[in-house]
C-alpha cells in the first residue's frame, strides 16, 4: 500500500511540474505570436491523440493530449509559402501569418518561451521568499559523523560554529571553504551552544582530493537551514538572482560535464524528474514550488542552446537571416534539423539510460531473469 501511495505522488507530481513547465513556456510563444499579430492556430500540452479539446472565439484550438513529455504552439502560415500547399496558401489569413512578419517579430516569438520560463522561476522563488521565506544556510552542526575529527573534539548536533582559526563563518559553506585547504592544521574552533560559547581546539582531517592530494575534512553535516520571510523589495531582488544563480550553476554543470570533470551519469531525462517530482512533493508544497522554480530556468536555458529543432536554432537561423539580409536556404535549415533531431534523440535515450540505471531497473531485471 505505501508504494502504490508513492507512485501515485509520483505520477501525479510529475504531471504537475511537467505541465506547469510545459504551459507557461508554450504560453510565451502565444502571448507574444498575439502580440505580433500572429494567429495560433493550436496550442497543445502534450502530444498525440487529444484527451480534451475545444475552440475559442478567435479560432485557436486548445488541446490536451496524451503524452505529457512536452507541448507546442502552431502558429498560423509558419510555413514558407514555397513549402506550403496551395490549399494551405489559399487558407493563410492576410497579415496574420508567421512567416510575412520581419525577422525581428519572429524573433521575439521564438525567445519568448524561453523568457516565459525564466520569469516563472523569478515569479516562484519570489513567492516562496514572501511567504516562506528564504533559506538562510547558518553553520548549524546537524550530524557528527563517527569516527572522525568532530566527533573526537566533542562537537554535537545543534552547535553553531562562529568561527575556524579565528575566521568569523555566517555559512556552512564558509566553513566548507576555511576546513578544506587545511588538512593537518591545528586550529582553534568557537562554537554557540546554547547560549554558551565554547572555544576548542581540533586537528583538521584529511582525505583523499580525487587528484592525487588531499582535502580537509571536520566529519559534519549541514543541519536544517532556517528561513526568514523578506518583505516585497527585498524578495524581487533576492527572487531575480537566485534566478540568476540558479542559471549560472546550471551551466557551469553541463560545462563540468563537457569538459569530463563529472561523469556522464549525472545526465538525467524524464524518468529521473519524475522521480525527484515525488521526493521534492513528499517535503511539502514549498519545496515542490522550488524544484518547478529550478527546473524553470533549465529548462530556459536548454531552449536556448543553439541546437536546430529548439527555440536557439530557430533564433539561430533568424540572426544569420538578419546579418544576410536574406533567409537561409531550406536545404540547409533541412539538413539542420535533422542534424539536431537526431542529436536530440540520441541524448534522450542516453539521459533516459542513465535514469533507469539509477533507479536500478536495470538491476532488478538482471536479477530477477537470472
Amino acid at each position: 500500500m505505501h508504494d502504490l501511495t508513492d507512485l501515485l505522488r509520483t505520477v501525479v507530481s510529475f504531471a504537475i511540474v511537467l505541465g506547469v513547465l510545459v504551459f507557461v513556456h508554450e504560453m510565451g510563444h502565444y502571448l507574444a505570436a498575439r502580440w505580433r499579430g500572429v494567429h495560433v492556430e493550436a496550442f497543445s500540452i502534450g502530444f498525440g491523440q487529444s484527451l480534451a479539446r475545444w475552440t475559442d472565439r478567435r479560432g485557436t484550438v486548445w488541446k490536451v493530449a496524451w503524452i505529457p513529455l512536452g507541448g507546442y504552439v502552431k502558429l498560423h502560415g509558419q510555413e514558407r509559402p514555397q513549402d506550403a500547399t496551395p490549399e494551405e496558401r489559399d487558407a493563410w489569413q492576410n497579415g496574420r501569418t508567421f512567416h510575412e512578419k520581419s525577422v525581428w517579430s519572429r524573433m521575439i516569438v521564438i525567445a519568448a518561451g524561453p523568457v516565459a520560463n525564466f520569469v516563472l522561476a523569478a515569479v516562484l522563488f519570489i513567492g516562496l521568499f514572501i511567504t516562506v521565506g528564504k533559506p538562510v544556510p547558518e553553520p548549524v552542526i546537524g550530524r557528527i559523523m563517527p569516527h572522525t575529527v568532530a566527533a573526537t573534539a566533542n562537537l554535537k548536533p545543534g552547535d553553531v560554529i562562529k568561527s575556524i582559526d579565528g575566521v568569523q563563518v555566517k555559512t556552512f559553506t564558509q566553513v566548507q571553504q576555511q576546513v578544506a585547504p587545511n588538512p593537518g592544521k591545528d586550529v582553534p574552533l568557537t562554537i554557540l551552544r546554547g547560549h554558551d560559547t565554547i572555544l576548542l581546539r581540533l586537528k583538521i582531517g584529511s582525505t583523499p582530493d580525487g587528484h592525487g592530494g588531499t582535502r580537509g575534512v571536520l566529519g559534519i553535516m549541514e543541519g536544517e537551514p532556517t528561513f526568514q520571510r523578506l518583505g516585497p523589495v527585498d524578495a524581487v531582488v533576492q527572487g531575480l538572482q537566485e534566478t540568476w544563480t540558479v542559471g549560472r550553476e546550471t551551466l557551469n554543470g553541463l560545462w563540468q560535464i563537457v569538459a569530463h570533470r563529472t561523469g556522464l551519469n549525472e545526465l538525467g531525462g524524464p524518468l529521473r524528474i519524475a522521480s525527484l517530482s515525488g521526493q521534492v512533493a513528499a517535503l511539502g508544497v514549498a519545496s515542490l514550488v522550488s524544484f518547478i522554480a529550478v527546473l524553470s530556468v533549465n529548462l530556459g536555458l536548454i531552449n536556448l542552446f543553439p541546437i536546430p529543432v529548439l527555440d536557439g536554432g530557430h533564433l539561430l537561423f533568424y540572426i544569420a537571416e538578419a546579418i544576410r539580409g536574406r533567409p537561409i536556404s531550406a536545404r540547409t535549415q533541412e539538413y539542420g534539423f535533422r542534424a539536431g533531431f537526431a542529436l536530440l534523440l540520441c541524448l534522450f535515450v542516453f539521459a533516459t539510460w542513465n535514469d533507469v540505471n539509477q533507479l536500478g531497473f536495470v538491476r532488478w531485471v538482471t536479477q530477477h531473469v537470472g
